[in-house]
């Protein structure tokens, strides 16, 4: 999977996706994750891609001429299967969302910045917009981040279990079930003795009770649709 990122700080994306899991997928060659600084196409020698907002009013607007010349180009060289906009008011991203993007080849998102960007390069080149949460950051780069993460570690041999992230929280629409290991005791506090009986099918079948009550407690809004 190909994932290229526009952003104007891609130092804030460099960390994420130098270490643990994302740096293995790209050193086993899985993942390949491009930066591409947006001053690059800035319109002037001042590095400028940001102006203010017509109609008045505080913030700044990233411009439609860096934006369109650097998605130009890029598109040029790759045709990407999705052009993903970070923003508050794109749809809030879950699992199923996950599940569905990891399916992809080439995938480009865009990190908001300031005010946001002209609402003209959302009609024109945007094929989805992601919202991580109702709430603000100052960028939408440690978004972009958590969508790479969450697409990343379920590519097919990412993971050193290939069946762990089948076990996530979300798959099915359920929390993940409690998780224990050594020692047995720890402190008078003992490991449910199901799962040291070494019966796989009722380790399963607890695993599935105790998600699906750890969801009802938590979080019964998932079960929704299953009532």
């Amino acid at each position: 999977m190909n994932i290229h990122i526009i952003t104007v700080a891609p130092e804030l994306l460099e960390s994420p996706f130098s270490h643990s899991i994302m740096k293995r997928a790209q050193d086993k060659s899985l993942l390949n994750i491009q930066l591409h600084n947006l001053r690059k196409w800035a319109i002037n020698k001042h590095a400028q891609v940001d102006d203010y907002q017509y109609g008045g009013g505080a913030g700044m607007v990233m411009m439609c001429e860096p934006l369109a010349s650097a998605i130009d180009e890029l598109q040029q060289e790759k045709k990407f299967d999705e052009i993903i906009f970070m923003t508050p008011d794109g749809d809030a991203f879950n699992q199923h969302t996950a599940n569905q993007l990891s399916l992809k080849e080439n995938i480009l998102i865009i990190c908001g910045h300031y005010k946001g960007i002209d609402q003209r390069i959302r009609d024109t080149y945007i094929t989805k917009e992601i919202s991580i949460g109702d709430y603000v950051l100052s960028g939408g780069e440690l978004a972009a981040a958590v969508v790479v993460d969450a697409i990343g570690r379920l590519i097919p041999g990412v993971l050193n279990d290939e069946t762990s992230a089948l076990f996530d929280s979300f798959q099915d629409n359920l929390l993940a079930p409690p998780v224990y290991t050594r020692p047995a005791d720890f402190r008078g506090m003992k490991v449910p003795e199901i799962l040291l009986q070494g019966d796989q099918k009722k380790v399963e079948e607890w695993r599935y009770e105790q998600a699906l009550q750890h969801t009802k407690d938590r979080r019964p809004d998932l079960l929704k649709g299953d009532e």
